[in-house]
C-alpha cells in the first residue's frame, strides 16, 4: 500500500492522518504512457492510467489485459532438477507405486498436495497424503511420519510446499528405501539434501526466473512436465485420456493468492484463468466452501484470499490439518458440506483467538515502542498463551499497526515458535536464515515478506537484538520512503459499477499487481459510525450532493478511524479501493478505505 519514488503530493496532501504523504503513482512519462493507450485502443483514461501505473505499456497492454498459461509459461525443464524429478515420477506412474505425499498446513501445502494426489488419481496411482499436525510436528518432513508413510507401502516421497532444507529427515527416507522428490518454493541453503530431485526456483542454481511461484505452481508445471513424459510413453489412451490440467488453475490460483506470492507474469496468468474455473464452480469442495462463506458474486482474488484461504488455513491452525487438502479433492456433496461447515466453524473460532492475542501483543509492543512509537525497529512479542496457530496473523496485524517488520511467538516452555511478517523493502527471510547460522535460532525460514522460527526463551533477547542490528537501517530507509501511491481521483457521482468493472480488467490486484487506489478529493462526511466493534462505516457527499458508502475496517482504535469520527460535517479528502457490495442481492459501489486528509 504504501512504497514508490517521491512525487509532488497528491491533493497537497504531505501528511494524512496516518502520517504519510499521498503521492501521484503516474509521473509525467507515465502519464504520456496512458495517454497513448487511451489514443491507440481506445481504452478509458481511468484504466490507461491504472494499466501504465503497473508498467503496462502499448506494446504490453493486450496481453495485459488477457494473460494466458500458454503465453506466459516457459518449458518446465528450465527449472533444476525438474527432468530427474519428472522421470522418477513417470516410473512411479508406469509400475503402479504407492507415492507418499508430504504437504504443508497451509493453504499453498493444502492446495499442492490436492494436485498432485489428483492427478495420480486420474493415472490409478496408489498415493497417500500427510499433512503434519502444527503442534505436535510442526513444519516440514520429520522422521515419525517418514517412517509410518514407509510402513503403508510407500516406495516414492514427495515433499510439496516444503523439504528443501529437511536434510536430517531425509536421511531416514534413505535408510527405509524411500526416494524422494521436493517440489517447493521456500529459500533454499547453500547445501541441499541428498536426494533425486530438488525442484525449486529459489535454490541458488536455479535460473529459471521463477523464484515468484507458489508451491501449487512449482507443482502444476511438474504435472505438465510429467504430462508430457506420460504421453511420449504411451501411457495415454483413448480409455484411459490425458487430464485436461488447465481444469486444476482453481487450486493454482487459490495457492498463489493465499500465499501472497507477487502476481506477475505466469502468476497472473495463474490466478485469471483459476478464476474463471472456479466460476464454473466445478470442484465440489470449493463450491461448498464459498456457499459457508457466503461469497456472494463472482469469485475475486479479494475472496479468495480474504474468505477462503482462512478457513481452509482454519484446520491447520487450530483443527485438523488435512482437511484443507481432503476437501479440495472430495467427491461427495455431502461431505464437503460437512467439511466446509467445520472449516468455517474453526475459522470463527481462530477469529476469537486472534482478537484477544493481537490485543495483547500490541499492548506489549507498545510497551516496548514508548509513546512516540518510534521505538524498535522490529517488533518481537512472546506469550506463553497464544496458540502457535494464530502468531502469523497477530504478526501481521502487528506489522500493520506499527509499520514495521514484527515476530509473534508462543512460548510453550523453554522453546516457542513463531511467526513474522515484513514491509516492503526488508528481507525478513534471510535475516532468520542468517540467525539460524549464527546459533541465534533454533531453527527458521522463511521468505522476504513472512518468516517461521524456533526460539528458546533463553535467546529471545538476544533474537531482538540481531534483528535491531541486522535489520535497524532497511527498517529506517524503508519506513522514510512510506507514501501512499494515489492512481486517480474521483467524486462519489463518477464512482459508478461500470467503472469498477473496466477496472476490474486490470486485474487480478494483490501482492505485485496492488489494487488502485483512488482519491475522493473534498467530500463532505456526512455520517461515520463504529459497526462491528472495530470498523468504521462512512457516508461521504460531493459538492453536487452525489453520495458514496465506505467503510475502513479494524481502525476505531486508530488515528484513521478517530479522524473520521471527529470528522462528521467536516470536509475531508478520502482515499481507498472501489469495489462492488453485492450484499443482500443488490448491487452498489463501495469504497474501503485506506486513509484520510483534511485539506489545507
Amino acid at each position: 500500500m504504501f512504497a514508490g519514488a517521491p512525487k509532488p503530493a497528491f491533493l497537497n496532501v504531505e501528511r494524512s492522518v496516518l502520517g504519510v504523504p499521498w503521492r501521484d503513482r503516474l509521473g509525467p512519462e507515465g502519464r504520456a504512457v496512458a495517454e497513448a493507450m487511451v489514443q491507440q485502443f481506445g481504452l478509458s483514461d481511468i484504466l490507461a492510467r491504472v494499466l501504465a501505473g503497473r508498467g503496462v505499456t502499448p506494446e504490453t497492454a493486450a496481453e495485459f489485459l488477457d494473460p494466458t498459461v500458454r503465453a506466459s509459461m516457459p518449458d518446465p525443464a528450465t527449472m533444476v532438477d525438474m527432468e530427474p524429478a519428472v522421470e522418477r515420477l513417470a516410473r512411479a506412474v508406469q509400475a503402479g507405486e504407492r507415492v507418499a505425499i508430504f504437504g504443508d498446513y497451509d493453504v499453498d501445502g493444502a492446495c499442492s498436495s490436492a494436485l498432485l494426489a489428483e492427478f495420480l488419481r486420474h493415472c490409478g496411482t496408489p498415493y497417500t497424503i500427510h499433512i503434519p499436525d502444527r503442534i505436535f510436528e510442526g513444519y516440514g518432513p520429520n522422521p515419525e511420519a517418514i517412517a509410518r508413510l514407509a510402513g503403508e507401502g510407500a516406495s516414492l516421497l514427495v515433499t510439496v510446499d516444503c523439504g528443501t532444507a529437511s536434510a536430517g529427515p531425509f536421511m531416514e527416507a534413505a535408510r527405509l528405501g524411500l526416494d524422494v522428490i521436493v517440489l517447493d518454493h521456500h529459500q533454499a541453503p547453500e547445501e541441499l539434501p541428498k536426494v533425486t530431485a530438488i525442484v525449486n526456483p529459489n535454490r541458488l542454481d536455479d535460473l529459471s526466473g521463477l523464484g515468484h511461484l507458489c508451491a501449487a505452481g512449482v507443482v502444476f508445471m511438474t504435472l505438465v512436465g510429467l504430462n508430457r513424459r506420460l504421453r511420449e510413453q504411451g501411457f495415454w489412451t483413448a480409455s484411459r485420456p490425458a487430464p485436461d490440467l488447465l481444469m486444476s488453475l482453481d487450486l493454482v490460483a487459490l495457492a498463489t493468492v493465499a500465499d501472497v506470492v507477487p502476481l506477475k507474469g505466469l502468476n497472473r496468468a495463474f490466478v485469471s484463468k483459476g478464476l474463471q474455473v472456479i466460476h464454473g464452480r466445478r470442484r465440489i469442495g470449493l463450491r461448498a466452501l464459498f456457499d459457508a462463506a457466503g461469497a456472494d458474486g463472482p469469485p475475486q482474488a479479494f475472496s479468495l484470499g480474504f474468505m477462503i484461504g482462512p478457513r481452509i488455513n482454519a484446520g491447520g491452525r487450530i483443527g485438523d490439518a488435512s482437511l484443507g487438502a481432503r476437501l479440495l479433492m472430495i467427491e461427495d456433496e455431502a461431505e464437503a458440506t460437512r467439511i466446509a461447515a467445520e472449516l468455517d466453524r474453526l475459522n470463527k473460532e481462530r477469529q476469537a483467538l486472534e482478537q484477544v492475542a493481537v490485543a495483547e501483543a500490541e499492548a506489549e509492543a507498545l510497551a516496548a515502542l514508548g509513546l512516540e512509537e518510534e521505538g524498535a525497529a522490529v517488533i518481537v512479542t512472546a506469550s506463553p498463551s497464544w496458540h502457535p496457530g494464530i502468531v502469523g496473523l497477530v504478526a501481521s496485524r502487528l506489522k500493520e499497526r506499527f509499520g514495521r517488520p514484527a515476530f509473534a511467538i508462543a512460548m510453550g516452555g523453554i522453546t516457542g515458535t513463531g511467526s513474522g511478517r515484513s514491509i516492503l523493502g526488508v528481507d525478513l527471510g534471510r535475516a532468520v536464515r542468517a540467525a539460524v547460522d549464527a546459533g541465534v535460532l533454533t531453527k527458521g525460514g522463511g521468505h522476504t515478506m513472512a518468516a517461521g522460527v524456533t526460539v528458546e526463551r533463553a535467546t529471545l533477547g538476544a533474537f531482538r537484538a540481531w534483528l535491531e542490528e541486522r535489520l535497524g537501517e532497511a527498517v529506517t530507509r524503508a519506513r522514510l520512503d512510506r507514501s501512499l501511491i494515489i492512481d486517480a481521483a474521483f467524486t462519489a457521482g463518477g464512482a459508478r459499477k461500470e467503472i469498477v468493472t473496466e477496472i476490474e480488467r486490470a486485474g487480478p490486484f494483490g501482492a505485485g499487481n496492488p489494487e488502485p487506489v483512488f482519491a475522493l478529493a473534498a467530500h463532505r462526511i456526512v455520517d461515520a459510525v463504529l459497526v462491528g466493534g472495530k470498523h468504521i462505516r462512512v457516508r461521504a457527499q460531493s459538492a453536487d450532493n452525489a453520495r458514496i458508502e465506505a467503510i475502513a475496517f479494524r481502525c476505531a482504535d486508530g488515528p484513521l478511524g478517530q479522524a473520521l469520527i471527529k470528522g462528521r460535517g467536516q470536509i475531508m479528502h478520502l482515499a481507498g479501493t472501489l469495489g462492488i457490495d453485492r450484499w443482500g442481492g443488490g448491487e452498489r459501489v463501495r469504497m474501503r478505505l485506506l486513509d484520510a486528509a483534511f485539506p489545507e
